[in-house]
């Protein structure tokens, strides 16, 4: 059996922290974490590593989406964010701090859980988006670099685009390196001779 998702829960409200737990008990096997204070929230939530972070507060204060911030950075774990009112800079902030779910007009015991699910799925699908992202911009870098060995290589020996990829390629293989590496090393050597 897998380990129970790990909660931490953000609640200052003793009765409102025990109607959450609660909450999340009868929804599944969870291994809830309680902090009651925000200040050293950043720490307490990286001490504990949580899954998930389910925030509730009434009016949510600067202070408290930079410790967030510096918590649950959008890389790290799902945090939902539970307020009783709030305003758009407020909102824009949390969502740049890394919300994945920012849910206005209080919580709602029944609406816990499948906001939470909602979180996490938010997050996952934006984790998947941040890796194709990086991933693309690796490519299209390396991209560069190896267009740019092929043009020293044309010039240097008076040869086409296609015979400079292959002499790149070639060389690649013979030493068991990959192409953009062959292609770094000679636009760096390059850059060294000019």
């Amino acid at each position: 059996m897998p380990d129970a998702l790990s909660i931490v829960v953000v609640e200052k409200d003793r009765e409102r922290a025990l109607l959450i737990v609660d909450s999340l008990r009868e929804a599944g096997d969870f291994d809830i974490f309680v902090i009651s204070e925000e200040t050293g929230l950043a720490r307490r939530i990286s001490e504990r590593n949580p899954d998930v972070v389910l925030v509730d507060v009434s009016n949510p204060s600067r202070d408290m989406l930079e410790e967030l911030t510096l918590a649950s950075s959008p890389m790290d774990r799902p945090v939902a964010m539970f307020v009783d009112r709030s305003d758009n800079s407020l909102t824009k902030a949390a969502i740049e701090a890394g919300v994945s779910a920012y849910v206005v007009d209080g919580m709602r015991a029944d609406r816990i859980k499948p906001i939470m699910d909602a979180a996490i799925a938010r997050f996952h699908m934006f984790q998947r988006m941040r890796v194709e992202l990086q991933a693309t911009k690796r490519a299209l870098e390396e991209r560069k670099v190896i267009d740019r060995a092929k043009g020293l290589l044309m010039k240097a020996k008076g040869i086409d685009e296609d015979e400079a990829y292959a002499l790149l390629r070639k060389t690649a293989m013979d030493q068991g390196r990959k192409v953009v590496d062959v292609a770094q090393a000679l636009v760096t050597a390059a850059g060294l001779l000019s």
